[in-house]
Formats: structure tokens, C-alpha cells, sequence
């Protein structure tokens, strides 16, 4: 058989193509922050990570703008070699002290943080503990490992006591668990991990990447929101969220960090986040830690958003205040079509489906700024309440 010959048989991307309804690869011609524009019609973008609204602040694009003439474009090398800048160093320094850990380490993406750091601190013998929704960067670095990979059910606390506890008393472990969830919106029970890591002799480590800069007191995330900041080992955290950048970050003990900058291959072996891209997380660092009026903004939006979707009784999950509100409609095809009528009428949503999704939980990811504007949500309100009616979707049983 010809390697090739899977390819041939995937068409599953161009029969959607065909009826209009394939969701994916969008090309953007111009970003306006809380709108966009794709095939000259100007959208209101309702489908991004910007949760701040950072990527469009004066202060950020003015620091990746000194950046870009003070470095040029690229560091052309490694971390390992010659692609550290002092940018980077100090990066790291006020990281560390924002999340309350002795030191953090910057890889070139998020997805090549949790690659890196779970697959170097996994060894024969060691055992990683993941939770089912866990992104797929936790899954392929836990792959990458020489060591046994364990699930349990998202969210589940029984269940991960169930995988702990047959697990090797002696055999090292790591529990790794999303803070905020990418797809559905919501929050790890971090306390009650907590207490089971202590119990099990495991260590933990929270990729917390839509929860910082959204979520605490502070905006450090789920473990600042919930208070466990001191009793989490490790957080991972991402510069294409909140901090309008590219690039990722792990955070947690000095002898952890420094082994991870001589073992992690992820790191050692790409080139270095561009002088811009780090100046741009430093100043949306800056913005985080002086404006929590965002923060409070983007709350406000959230609760409005969920609170609307419920009032058309629509499923929208947990029900937590947070920036990531979906809506389910459980069959790929209807959201599918469901996405291409919402875009039709003028806004950006992500259509998610299996495997992204565990099967029958196909839904429509809705995701907030804190930018957005009353008029903006109240037409994405109606919009998808128009959608709603056309298509028939099912309303979630009302409760007797």
C-alpha cells in the first residue's frame, strides 16, 4: 500500500467545502480588535483568544514596534545559543515574580511548552496523569515521555483518585490538568487535585493558558482565582491569549526550570520567540497587572453572554464566569451549518467537533473581549437567536 494512499481517502474536508459550510482556515485581511474582516465584509469576531483586547493597545503595539528597531525581525538561533536577548531574561524574571514561582523558562510557542516540558520530565518508570479534555500538547508531550500515561474523566475527582491509587506507591508521578478549559469553558477543581497529588505523593502541574490574565484576583489564573498558587509545583501559561504575543512559559522551582533549559528538546532545538513577540508579552504583562478593570469588563461580558444564550435555552454548560461560552448543539453537521448561518449574518464563531470534542458534544465556541461593546453582543445575541429559530435547535429542558 502507498504511504500516500490515507490521503487520497480523506475527503471528509472537501465535502463540506462543497456545501459552503467547511469552518476552518478562514484567511483575515484585517484585524480591528473586536471585529474583523474576511472576503471584503467586516465581521464582529466573537471567536478569539484576545480576552483583554491587548493585541489592538497602544502600549502593546508600541513596545513590539521599538522592538522590531532595536532587533529586527528575528533572533536567528536558539535560546541554547544566540537567540537569548536580555528581552527574554527579564520576560522570564517578571514572570516569575507574577505567578509567585522561583523562576520560568520561555519556549517559542505554547504548544511547544507543555511538548517540551512534560516529554524531558517524564522518564521510564514515571507516570503522567492526564485529564480526558486535556489539550493536545499535554497529550503528545506525556506521549513523548519514556513513562506509563494514565486518563481520567475531565473534571472528575473520584475518578483520578481511582488512577492514583493504582498506580506504584514508589513510582513517580505528574498530574497535568488544564486551569481553564479551551472548549467549554470551565475550571479545574484545583483544591480538591491538590489534596489528591499530596495524598498520592504526585506532583502537579496546571496549563493554566486561557486562565492567565482572565481568571484571579491578580489575573495569574486558576490558581490565583482559587487560591493554591503555593501548593500547584508547575503552571504553564501561553502569549497568544491574554497577552496578545506568541509564545509560552512554564513556571514553578529553580532546579526544575534549570533542567528543563538543558533537557527539554522542544526548547533547545527551536529558535527563539522574535524581539517583538517578547516585548509585546511584556507590555500586555504591564497592562494585566495596572488595569483590572479589564478583567472586571470582561466578567460583566461573560455573565451577559451566558445569561442570554440560557434565556434562549440554549445548553451553554457549567455555567462558570468565564470568557469561553459555548453552545452546544451535539451533531457535527447541524453546527456546521448552524456556524455558516451565524457568519452569514455577520459573526465570527468557531465551529468545534470531534475530535476536539468528546462525541455528542459538538458545539459552537463562543469567546469574548474585554473590548467588546454592548451593541456589539447585544447583535450576537440576536444573530445566534435568529440562527436558533431557523434551524430549530433544541431548547435544553426547562426545569419543573
Amino acid at each position: 500500500m502507498d504511504l500516500f494512499s490515507k490521503c487520497e481517502s480523506f475527503t471528509e474536508h472537501r465535502l463540506a467545502q462543497k456545501a459552503g459550510i467547511y469552518p476552518y482556515f478562514l484567511p483575515i485581511a484585517e484585524n480591528h480588535g473586536t471585529e474583523v474582516t474576511i472576503n471584503g465584509r467586516r465581521l464582529i469576531m466573537a471567536g478569539s483568544n484576545n480576552y483583554l483586547g491587548l493585541t489592538k493597545h497602544p502600549k502593546v503595539m508600541a513596545a513590539a514596534e521599538d522592538a522590531l528597531l532595536r532587533f529586527g525581525t528575528s533572533n536567528n538561533g536558539s535560546r541554547f545559543l544566540n537567540g537569548t536577548l536580555e528581552l527574554h531574561v527579564e520576560l522570564e524574571r517578571r514572570l516569575a515574580l507574577f505567578m509567585r514561582k522561583e523562576a520560568a523558562l520561555v519556549y517559542s510557542t505554547g504548544y511547544l511548552t507543555n511538548l517540551g516540558s512534560i516529554s524531558a520530565l517524564i522518564d521510564k518508570g514515571d507516570a503522567v496523569v492526564l485529564d480526558k479534555d486535556a489539550h493536545a500538547c499535554i497529550v503528545d508531550g506525556a506521549r513523548l515521555g519514556y513513562g506509563d500515561v494514565k486518563r481520567f474523566r475531565h473534571n472528575d475527582v473520584r475518578d483520578l483518585e481511582r488512577v492514583l491509587s493504582s498506580l506504584p506507591a514508589k513510582a513517580p508521578k505528574l498530574v497535568v490538568v488544564d486551569g481553564l478549559y479551551s472548549m467549554e469553558g470551565d475550571i479545574a477543581p484545583l483544591p480538591d487535585i491538590v489534596r489528591l497529588c499530596r495524598e498520592f505523593g504526585a506532583r502537579l502541574l496546571v496549563d493554566d493558558a486561557h486562565g492567565i490574565g482572565v481568571l484571579g484576583s491578580r489575573g495569574a489564573g486558576a490558581c490565583d482565582e482559587q487560591g493554591v498558587e503555593d501548593q500547584v509545583d508547575l503552571v504553564m501559561g501561553t502569549f497568544s491569549k491574554s497577552f496578545a504575543s506568541l509564545g509560552g512559559f512554564i513556571a514553578g522551582p529553580r532546579i526544575v526550570l534549570d533542567y528543563l533549559r538543558h533537557h527539554a528538546r522542544a526548547m533547545i532545538f527551536s529558535a527563539s520567540i522574535t524581539p517583538s513577540s517578547v516585548a509585546a508579552a511584556l507590555a500586555s504583562l504591564d497592562v494585566i497587572e495596572s488595569e483590572p478593570q479589564l478583567r472586571v469588563r470582561l466578567k460583566a461580558i461573560a455573565d451577559k453572554m451566558r445569561s442570554g444564550f440560557k434565556a434562549q435555552g440554549l445548553e451553554v454548560g457549567s455555567g462558570q464566569s468565564t470568557p469561553i461560552v459555548p453552545i452546544f448543539i451535539g451533531d457535527r453537521l447541524k453546527t456546521m451549518q448552524v456556524w455558516r448561518k451565524v457568519l452569514d449574518k455577520g459573526v465570527f464563531v468557531n465551529a468545534i467537533v470531534v475530535p476536539a470534542v468528546q462525541p455528542g458534544r459538538d458545539l459552537l465556541r463562543t469567546s469574548y473581549m474585554a473590548t467588546h461593546q454592548d451593541e456589539q453582543l447585544d447583535t450576537i445575541l440576536r444573530v445566534v437567536d435568529e440562527v436558533r429559530r431557523e434551524v430549530g435547535l433544541e431548547l435544553v429542558p426547562k426545569a419543573s
